[in-house]
């Protein structure tokens, strides 16, 4: 093969095996916030947060406080499933970029001390390191819950 032939074919397969990698770290990310929702919320399991949480986390939502580590988001979780003992959650979309995932989901539960049953929705955008979430920032509109 000549060599003006040979470094172009070298080229073009790097850059499919960086694409195909980037693909896969997409996809693994993406599984891995979509462990929260399923594992976490919906099956109750809080052991799940130590494995794809840094212990350093911080989650961010307007008008609250943020969540600080694993600990306090094992917390969060355990007063809304305690309000919300039926509360499940949906994946309806999620799109993945690098160390980025963003998630549109839908809730719904019965409250616990009126028998209300409420519906919401909202976005959550995730930043993944090392293979764990770092970061997570929620809005959501509660109109649903009242």
């Amino acid at each position: 093969m000549k060599k003006s032939i040979l470094i172009p074919v070298i080229a073009c397969a790097v850059i499919m095996v960086f694409i195909t990698g980037c693909e896969k770290k997409t996809e693994k990310n993406k599984a891995i916030t979509r462990r929260l929702f399923e594992e976490v919320w919906n099956q109750r399991k809080l052991d799940v947060i130590d494995e794809i949480f840094a212990t350093d986390f911080v989650g961010h939502m307007p008008g609250s406080p943020d969540i600080l580590g694993t600990e306090g988001l094992k917390q969060y979780i355990t007063i809304t499933c305690t309000t919300f003992p039926d509360f499940k959650i949906t994946v309806e979309d999620q799109i993945a970029e690098g160390d980025k995932v963003v998630t549109r989901w839908t809730a719904n539960g019965t409250h616990k001390p009126t028998g209300a049953q409420a519906t919401w929705s909202g976005f959550s955008f995730f930043r993944i390191a090392g293979g764990k979430i770092v970061e997570r920032w929620k809005s959501m509109d509660t109109s649903g819950m009242i």
